[in-house]
């Protein structure tokens, strides 16, 4: 059986479109192995989610789109899940979380993903782990696990050599290590935008300055409570989790506490972006009404002798004079060039 793969056929009338959020019908993919075996099964039915019968083998058991109530509640009542636990699985919007029971440990979590727009995008992935088997649902049809079944496939790291416990471990590693990926795209965005919002600071920088931010309130509020996850796997004495995982989940722990100080630091840096770019809106328009500020003050006195010369008194004998008109003219002039030059020096423009 080592190394054997095959393909049952999909149902008449199924619609999958695996690049969109949501597929019609559920993709399930039934991997079998243990150190020496390994069995895929791929697009099967609903009846073939049991545990296996051979206790030399784990089982693990991946369902594409959870959309189909009615196939997931069968798939939950062939492994006896509990209805608040299949409640958990289908409700996609709730905080990542574990629940520990006496047979089985159910962890839900959030993937995160950029899509082609650049947009912040995310789908819950449930996983329960039991004796000798796991059972993962993801929310979307998307190839989110290939580099683990392609590991098991041949047989690359430890995972053929591991329990359940360890295959989850391995999943939600991949996850975390997503989180990276996602924190360098926007690391690379926030340098960006701060040497823009210095030259140039918009409206358009503004407003994805905004988008950052909810972005970094959106993990920290998901990438946060897996401490709390990874901490009761630590405290809960589950004969589900063997001392050997131990180690592995604590190492998950220190990669959790690291995105966390990096999405805190991500979220001052975009702060301190914030009032960067408030500052350099003001300086821009401290400016603007500096200049304006200059122009109105070496305008008014020529404005005031206009005013003068303007006025239609009948007795204004300096009007009767022949040079009075350009002699006023240079006067205006040598006053604005006086002024001028003095706010120069006075260093206003």
């Amino acid at each position: 059986m080592d190394g054997h793969k095959e393909k049952i056929g999909q149902p008449p009338g199924t619609l999958i479109h695996t690049g969109e959020k949501l597929i019609h019908e559920p993709i399930i993919t039934i991997i079998d192995y243990n150190q020496l075996e390994y069995n895929e099964n791929e697009s099967v039915s609903w009846e073939l989610c049991t545990p296996s019968e051979r206790t030399d083998i784990t089982r693990w058991i991946h369902v594409q789109g959870i959309h189909d109530i009615e196939m997931i509640q069968k798939i939950g009542s062939n492994f006896e899940i509990h209805p608040l636990i299949l409640e958990d699985i289908l409700h996609t919007q709730q905080r990542p979380k574990a629940e520990i029971l006496s047979d089985s440990i159910y962890i839900a979590i959030r993937a995160f993903k950029y899509d082609n727009n650049e947009i912040l995008d995310s789908e819950q992935i449930s996983f329960l782990i039991g004796n000798g088997f796991l059972v993962s649902f993801q929310e979307s049809g998307r190839n989110l696990f290939g580099q683990i079944k392609g590991r098991i496939s041949k047989e690359l790291g430890r995972i053929r050599k591991g329990s359940s416990d360890y295959l989850a471990y391995a999943l939600i590693d991949l996850i975390i290590d997503q989180y990276f990926v996602i924190l360098d795209i926007l690391s690379d965005r926030i340098e960006t935008i701060e040497d823009e919002v210095i030259k140039f600071p918009t409206s358009d920088i503004l407003q994805e300055i905004h988008i950052l931010k909810r972005n970094m309130i959106t993990l920290k509020r998901n990438v946060w409570p897996i401490r709390e996850i990874l901490s009761r796997l630590f405290r809960e004495d589950s004969n589900l989790i063997e001392d050997t995982t131990h180690v592995y989940l604590r190492d998950l722990n220190d990669h959790i506490i690291q995105i966390n100080d990096l999405v805190e630091t991500y979220r001052e840096i975009l702060t301190g972006i914030m009032d960067i770019y408030l500052s350099s809106v003001s300086n821009k328009l401290n400016e603007v009404m500096k200049v304006l500020a200059v122009i109105s003050t070496i305008f008014i006195p020529l404005t005031l002798f206009a005013s003068i010369y303007g006025m239609n008194f009948r007795v204004m004998p300096e009007l009767d004079f022949p040079w009075s008109y350009p002699i006023l003219l240079v006067g205006m002039l040598i006053l604005g060039i006086t002024l001028a030059v003095y706010f120069k020096r006075k260093r206003w423009i």
